[in-house]
């Protein structure tokens, strides 16, 4: 231990037995030195993320609404926000970060002197400080999770899954993440399995990868580095997945899940994690960075980004994007309303945005989307329920089921697209969808198509065709009962769209229509004041479709397989975003000409205003779908599927599970 962490660690140790600051903000010190105290390597993990388990959050300093309760508002909400960030201290002593340690304990300590004057300090003053130390200290943080993620040299979980004796299942421990019962039967389970299930499931997730480099016509070849995103409990098959990647001159690394302020994004699980102790914890900081939001934070924070890439620019040219395994089954989560936590203001939501898309530019310079690639499969978790070792055979069926056989039966439905001018899809029963998609026009269609094939490779499983709509006459209304996207779980969501952009929203999680406004605003549009239909896909994959309402899961599919069991929409940037301009062929061929629209074609002349920086499917189930019907120019109609049920010849066998199924 330094001196400078002992000299903190002794400072803070005094703290529980003073009475120098006056109530209530002694208890709230008191009880924040008591956690940072708490933290070591042999700390019972359960006692680590006590606080926050929603057991306990409503007693937390941590939550703001009770900070607010008992500090007073606006203070609380920031007391509350500081003790978050202090949160960060956990990785940090596991991964032995003296520095990060110190400079957590330094802050704690400066807003603790600030309260032992004779007055309480102003809100101001106490944010002043918490300010300093996000800006003083972001150039380094980003700068460190760039290096992890393009360095394999800077590896602290490499050495965890290639060593670790998983019969012993205390190696969980020492990754510094929340450890649940759940995250225990999953390596549990793992241990179980024979050697070639094991096999099976990473073969899968490394091919799929190496096929999406192959499929775009991408040279693997000069690629070093490759970053494994996942949730902790599957290291046997990492493991696996580990000596494959090496078979293809690519070394692993692993990025901690953002827990830091300054690096957080809307993608909690942007990076490797343990269980999540508490969604309603991350949903109320979330926006916490509307603390200091400005124009000179956004200049700041971009600057930091484009040096951090500056100074591993030949390693970061050297990577090949992430390969994502996903994991399902946890409780759906709905968050309550809390009127005290930070919400960004309008203008806070356009330096956002801003501050996102400039990012993704500035990533890509030296991260090149046309060299690049990824792969994302999911398998369930234990907290799906009792079948969940029947499900978790299941998915493996559905990750591995036949490229050839879907290929051939999705290229029917693309004949029959391509032979129109656009698409209408339609709910049935309480389903109120109706919707026209406008196609791109072909020229050629012995040369060109406008929708993908898409089979396993870079999205895993099989199942779906899809292609970027034409803006300008795709009209109507899209509705969905119920539906999970990105863990947030939205029912009754109806979305209006003319033109191709969205123009009203509503969904039914909140008494106040305004609440549920804001939680589409967050959690979709990504503050954003419209966005584009991106996609549009019809699904195929029945099998999925069966198994999820067999074991009653279907609301707990993840995206990538929730939007193969319907027709979809994508809200946000096509799926060639960056990439529109380089030629992409279907198995048969022909070239996909619908690679971008009207708002992507800005990208020749104003970059800003061409991208989003978000990309969220959005899936009708067949039981709610009335009918898919191609429209021709001459006023004809094709059907593809009506009343849930595929009826376009040489579609008729992905009818098989749904006339199969029964229930458990």
């Amino acid at each position: 231990m330094n001196e400078r962490m002992e000299l903190s660690l002794g400072r803070i140790a005094e703290i529980p037995g003073e009475d120098l600051v006056p109530e209530p903000f002694g208890d709230y010190f008191r009880r924040v030195a008591d956690f940072l105290l708490s933290v070591k390597k042999d700390t019972d993990n359960r006692r680590l993320y006590s606080d926050i388990l929603p057991e306990n959050y409503r007693r937390s300093y941590a939550n703001p609404s009770y900070a607010a309760e008992k500090l007073g508002a606006p203070m609380g909400v920031l007391l509350s926000s500081v003790y978050a960030e202090l949160r960060g201290i956990i990785p940090c002593v596991f991964e032995e970060d003296e520095e990060g340690i110190c400079v957590l304990l330094e802050l704690f300590l400066e807003i603790y002197g600030d309260f032992q004057g004779e007055e309480l300090p102003e809100y101001n003053g106490v944010k002043a400080i918490f300010r300093s130390y996000l800006e003083d200290y972001m150039p380094d943080y980003i700068a460190d999770r760039i290096r992890r993620q393009v360095d394999p040299s800077v590896n602290f979980v490499d050495e965890i899954i290639r060593n670790a004796d998983f019969s012993d299942l205390s190696y969980l421990y020492r990754f510094g993440e929340y450890i649940s019962e759940d995250t225990v039967a999953s390596a549990r389970y793992q241990n179980s399995l024979p050697e070639e299930k094991i096999r099976r499931m990473a073969d899968t997730f490394t091919e799929g990868y190496r096929l999406g480099f192959e499929h775009a016509a991408k040279n693997l070849s000069r690629k070093k580095t490759v970053q494994i995103v996942y949730q902790i409990g599957f290291e046997r098959m990492m493991r696996r997945a580990l000596e494959n990647f090496e078979k293809m001159g690519l070394q692993a690394t692993f990025v901690r899940a953002p827990y830091r302020l300054v690096t957080k994004t809307a993608n909690r699980k942007n990076g490797y994690t343990g269980a999540i102790p508490n969604m309603q914890f991350d949903y109320d900081h979330r926006d916490d960075l509307g603390l200091i939001l400005d124009d000179e934070y956004v200049t700041k924070r971009l600057r930091a980004l484009r040096e951090g890439y500056e100074n591993v620019k030949e390693l970061a040219a050297g990577h090949a994007g992430p390969a994502v395994l996903d994991t399902f089954g946890e409780e759906p989560f709905s968050p309550a309303e809390c009127d005290t936590r930070i919400c960004l203001t309008e203008t806070q939501q356009l330096r956002s945005v801003r501050m996102r898309n400039e990012g993704i530019q500035i990533t890509q310079r030296y991260i090149r989307e046309e060299e690049r690639s990824f792969t994302i499969m999911a398998f369930p978790v234990p907290a799906i329920g009792e079948h969940f070792e029947e499900i978790f055979d299941e998915v493996i069926k559905i990750n591995t089921l036949d490229n050839r056989r879907y290929e051939k039966i999705q290229q029917h439905i693309i004949e029959a697209l391509d032979s129109g001018v656009a698409a209408r899809v339609r709910g049935k029963g309480r389903n109120s969808t109706d919707i026209i998609v406008r196609f791109h026009p072909l020229r050629d269609v012995a040369r060109e198509t406008a929708f993908e094939n898409c089979v396993a490779d870079v999205n895993i499983p099989v199942g779906e065709v899809f292609t970027s709509p034409q803006l300008m006459g795709t009209n109507g209304l899209l509705f969905v009962s119920r539906v999970f996207l990105n863990g947030y779980e939205f029912r009754d969501l109806a979305i209006t769209v003319k033109d191709g952009m969205v123009t009203d929203y509503s969904c039914g999680n909140f008494m106040d229509p305004e609440e549920g406004r804001r939680y589409i605003e967050s959690n979709i549009l990504y503050h954003h004041r419209t966005l584009p239909v991106g996609e549009f896909a019809i699904g195929t994959n029945t099998t999925a479709y069966v198994v999820g309402r067999k074991y009653g899961i279907e609301g707990l599919w993840p995206i990538l397989i929730a939007e193969k069991t319907g027709p979809h929409f994508a809200l946000g940037d096509t799926c060639y975003s960056w990439e529109e301009d380089n030629p992409v062929y279907n198995p048969d061929g022909r070239e996909i000409i619908a690679r971008e629209n009207s708002v992507s074609a800005l990208r020749k002349t104003d970059p800003g205003k061409a991208y989003f920086g978000c990309h969220t499917d959005i899936t009708i189930p067949y039981e709610e779908l009335g009918s898919i019907r191609v429209q021709k120019e001459d006023g004809s109609e094709i059907s593809i599927i009506e009343n849930g049920r595929f009826v376009l010849p040489g579609t008729e066998e992905l009818n098989e599970p749904l006339d199969n199924f029964k229930e458990v």
